[in-house]
């Protein structure tokens, strides 16, 4: 007796070097929606903890217990991962965590105990536990939203040069994201822990690409802007040199991104002091044009990051499509 058993159509998988061409030649036309998807997850990660370093430890020690179920291949829905307010998480090592994330030793020992002491890390006998009780806004349900959104939007970009046969709905795409979550969000915290420390790294603070990004996003709505074709490697030059829009002020950015406006403006002289930022008459902030080459290299690490988690979720998707 055979099994009507669909198999998947290796010809039909889309490939990475052809996703990452497409993505770098069109980046003007999908930059914008990736950049409101960043913007909106790092400002989500500042005000889970009023501390990007905590986040970044808490979704560390969540993507190793991701890693863990993959390994098994076990793949568990968005809502039976949340159903629970407590994740057992691995054994971790402080010295590991200070070297991923790129943090002084003491002050990753030093972080990892504010969030004991706040009850987000707790020992159970033989386990360690995340409970997710205490910051119930590490739950990213607008994540996965803006996530769906983003690859939709991608998906249009692709079946115009014939990458992918069919648009792809951002509905349908959100319902593959919480059936699949524990696997597709593994997949997202591969491609999202590199992207900040690509820019930690460029910037020397995460506060301080915090607020240029959102700058840079908020250049990018100038209707003049729209119509200019790029590419990756020449959006942010075309962006900068732009000179009709308006700037953000330091009252605005501490508004917009949560964090406090002292510290804002001490970020703030940091980027005037790099060329970074330049300021206008009415201290309204914008993208200065003096680091193109070195905020392009980071960018360009960055595009091809996107690339490949892009291309894995698209053939995971289309493959789980043809076993529906």
């Amino acid at each position: 007796m055979s099994l009507n058993i669909k198999l998947p159509d290796i010809s039909k998988q889309i490939y990475k070097k052809d996703v990452h061409q497409i993505l770098q030649s069109n980046f003007n036309e999908i930059v914008k929606f990736w950049w409101i998807h960043q913007l909106g997850w790092i400002n989500s990660a500042y005000l889970t903890f009023k501390d990007h370093e905590k986040f970044l430890i808490a979704i560390y020690l969540q993507k190793k217990t991701l890693e863990f179920y993959s390994r098994h291949f076990v793949k568990i829905s968005y809502d039976d991962f949340y159903a629970k307010t407590s994740l057992e998480i691995e054994k971790f090592n402080i010295v590991e965590i200070a070297k991923d994330l790129e943090l002084p030793k003491e002050t990753a020992r030093r972080k990892i105990l504010e969030l004991e002491k706040i009850g987000f890390i707790r020992r159970q006998k033989k386990k360690i536990i995340l409970d997710r009780s205490v910051f119930p806004s590490i739950k990213p349900n607008n994540s996965t939203k803006r996530m769906a959104e983003f690859l939709s939007k991608f998906s249009k970009i692709l079946k115009k040069y014939r990458i992918l046969n069919n648009y792809l709905d951002s509905k349908d795409l959100l319902k593959y994201i919480h059936k699949n979550f524990s696997y597709c969000w593994k997949l997202f915290y591969d491609l999202q822990l590199p992207i900040v420390m690509n820019w930690k790294k460029h910037f020397k603070e995460i506060e301080c690409w915090h607020i240029w990004g959102l700058c840079i996003l908020n250049k990018s709505y100038n209707p003049k802007f729209q119509s200019i074709e790029n590419s990756g490697i020449e959006f942010i030059e075309h962006l900068v040199l732009k000179k009709e829009s308006l700037g953000l002020n330091a009252m605005t950015i501490s508004d917009m991104t949560g964090i406090p406006r002292a510290t804002v403006v001490r970020k703030l002289k940091i980027l005037l002091d790099k060329n970074y930022l330049k300021i206008d008459e009415k201290k309204h902030y914008h993208p200065s044009n003096d680091n193109f080459k070195t905020i392009q290299t980071t960018n360009r690490e960055n595009i091809n990051n996107l690339a490949k988690f892009t291309t894995d979720i698209f053939n995971q998707y289309l493959g789980y499509e043809l076993r529906k």
